[in-house]
């Protein structure tokens, strides 16, 4: 176990947006409320999930919704004690500690948001290594792991608990009770024991989205090119440079969707790629080349500072590099790419792993 304190939250809310491939919430709001949390509430103490007893009971704490949404209602906080009070109380039985669901801007901050707050740990895990736009595109749902109870909040102090006969179905009620609730609640959900988290999540998330915020800043400090630095900590693959030509973004059924286009440059120039997003970044493609495909891990930097930028961020003429980076095993598994791959997106092209598209491309 170690402390977590401001300079550790800055670092990884870097890495949490680069991979959350353009979803996962606001950055910068999801810092603000940790280092808010943790300055009133002293540091966090983050565990390895060996560190987790077999029968604790562990809770990802999390928010769902169109990231766009949180540019004009940032969430209070509140909104997750009491989402993770409530099912305590439904559960009759006391929370060990919390982590992310998924990896991204705000769902990788709330978690330290609200176990300063609790008194809780936060354990470094997740349910994705990357972030997806709906509720059963996590591993724990290709074990098995019930998604519910589950227990959504909102900012006005309404609560709603479901209880459905699956993860998909959980997605599909959540999403409607969201869309009513303003378009962003925190939720509680997902609940399971140390053993189910040790067999099913993805570890040591937290510690590599520091790495990557760390490598950004020690690259900007020491005047050296810090998409090379990212590239080398993620095992990543530079796949496009170009400028934002146009940006079609709306928010629709709960997500924010769109198509960003970019212009190209120096090697990539006289070519235009388009980048689909339903929340995260699902495929990158020119008019006649397959770049990258969900669920491998898409992510837009800034051309200058390599940060990255979320889907409601890209903006017009903005100068970027995008890069892909191979997903977790477990998203390669056939239940897995029948979960997120792009088929079920309705795009129509089969899944090819992005280190494989790097080396010879994919003619469309």
């Amino acid at each position: 176990m170690r402390k977590i304190g401001k300079q550790e939250i800055e670092d990884m809310a870097v890495g949490a947006a680069l991979l959350g491939t353009g979803g996962g919430g606001d950055p910068y709001i999801g810092k603000l409320m940790a280092l808010q949390a943790i300055e009133e509430y002293g540091e966090v103490t983050l565990l390895e999930v060996d560190e987790v007893p077999d029968d604790a009971l562990v809770v990802p704490s999390s928010m769902m919704g169109a990231p766009t949404v949180m540019l004009e209602k940032a969430p209070s906080g509140e909104e997750a004690i009491s989402a993770f009070k409530q099912l305590e109380e439904y559960l009759g039985k006391k929370i060990f500690g919390t982590f992310p669901i998924e990896a991204g801007g705000v769902n990788s901050m709330l978690p330290f948001a609200l176990a300063a707050r609790l008194g809780l740990p936060v354990i470094d895990v997740d349910g994705m290594g990357r972030a997806f736009p709906e509720l059963q595109m996590v591993t724990f749902y290709l074990d098995g792991i019930s998604a519910t109870p589950a227990i959504i909040a909102d900012e006005k102090g309404n609560t709603a608990l479901l209880s459905t006969i699956d993860n998909v179905w959980t997605e599909r009620i959540a999403r409607a009770a969201t869309i009513q609730m303003g378009g962003s609640v925190m939720n509680a959900m997902y609940s399971m024991n140390g053993k189910n988290l040790k067999d099913s999540g993805i570890t040591n998330i937290l510690k590599l989205e520091e790495e990557i915020g760390k490598s950004i800043r020690l690259a900007k400090e020491n005047n050296v090119n810090p998409i090379e630095k990212v590239l080398k900590t993620v095992g990543g693959f530079e796949l496009f440079k170009g400028k934002v030509s146009d940006i079609n973004r709306k928010t629709e059924t709960g997500f924010a969707r769109g198509v960003a286009t970019f212009e190209g440059l120096y090697e990539n120039k006289g070519e235009t790629l388009q980048l689909r997003f339903q929340n995260e970044h699902l495929i990158a493609q020119t008019e006649n080349r397959l770049l990258c495909v969900t669920p491998d891990l898409i992510a837009v930097l800034d051309a200058e500072t390599g940060l990255p930028i979320t889907t409601e961020g890209i903006r017009y003429g903005a100068r970027c590099v995008v890069i892909g980076i191979p997903c977790h095993p477990k998203w390669r598994t056939e239940k897995g790419i029948a979960t997120v791959g792009p088929k079920y997106f309705g795009y129509e092209v089969d899944y090819v792993p992005v280190e494989d598209l790097a080396k010879k491309g994919v003619t469309l």
